[in-house]
Order: structure tokens, then C-alpha cells, then sequence
């Protein structure tokens, strides 16, 4: 039909794209947004390409392991830092303030992104099947081998 651009074909899942996307909380497949209904509460399937973000029972546990670990290495980093500048004359109270705000903010902060990114590892792993029922329209062409 002369005048309307058909829809591009959908580009490979290659580790860059699947990041890149996962960093913007878009959608790993089709970089598709609004999969988070709330800060913390992520849609169960992308609304543009129908995929189903929990492709097997217990799939966020990988998540919630990426959480704690992004959130304690966090929390590592601002106590040896607080610990240096207050090296001459530590402030209990402020180190306290400090470290509980960043343990309490941080895996909040971090939550959204860590299920994006869990997502986002999952299919590099293991790539989409037909199981997944991702819309035809946005299935990518299979993933080279090296």
C-alpha cells in the first residue's frame, strides 16, 4: 500500500539490546514499555508482545538474589566510605542514619531493575521458544551461535 511503512522486522536478542532495554525497564523482547503497573508491581505479560515475564515457577527468585546482592555491595561501599571521612571523629549516629536509609532506599531503589534484568539474563540463557507465545509480529530471528 503506497504511503504506509510496514512494520520493521524485530532485531535479535543480541546482550547489549537485552541489557540496554532492561536498564530502561522496558520489555526484553520487543523493548515495549509500560510493564510496570506500580514502582515495584511489573504486568505479568508485555503489552505489546504478549510475553510472559515468568516463564517458569519461582523465576523471580533470580531476581530478588540480584536484589540483595546489588543492595548489600551497596551498602558495603557507603559504610567504607562514610568510615574514611569520618576517619578522625566517627559519628555513630550519622553512620547509623546512613546505613539504615541506604539498607531500607537501596533494594527499593533497585527492585524494578533487578526484575528487568533478571528477565533480560533469563533470555540470553535460554533463548524464547514457542512456549513463550510472544506475539509472531515480534519474535526476533533466532540467535546465532557465536
Amino acid at each position: 500500500m503506497p504511503g504506509v511503512d510496514p512494520i520493521p522486522p524485530p532485531l535479535p536478542l543480541t546482550f547489549g539490546r537485552l541489557f540496554r532495554r532492561a536498564a530502561l525497564r522496558r520489555c526484553p523482547v520487543c523493548g515495549g514499555g509500560k510493564i510496570f503497573r506500580r514502582w515495584t508491581q511489573m504486568a505479568d505479560n508485555c503489552p505489546t508482545c504478549g510475553f510472559r515475564f515468568e516463564r517458569i515457577e519461582g523465576h523471580w527468585i533470580g531476581a530478588l538474589g540480584v536484589n540483595s546482592v546489588v543492595s548489600f555491595a551497596t551498602l558495603l561501599i557507603v559504610l567504607v566510605v562514610a568510615f574514611i571521612i569520618t576517619y578522625d571523629d566517627p559519628s555513630t549516629t550519622i553512620l547509623l542514619g546512613i546505613t539504615v536509609g541506604v539498607a531500607i532506599v537501596g533494594p527499593l531503589l533497585f527492585f524494578p531493575y533487578t526484575r528487568t534484568f533478571w528477565t533480560a539474563f533469563d533470555l540470553l540463557v535460554r533463548p524464547l521458544t514457542p512456549d513463550d507465545q510472544v506475539d509472531p509480529r515480534h519474535l526476533p530471528p533466532p540467535r546465532t551461535p557465536w
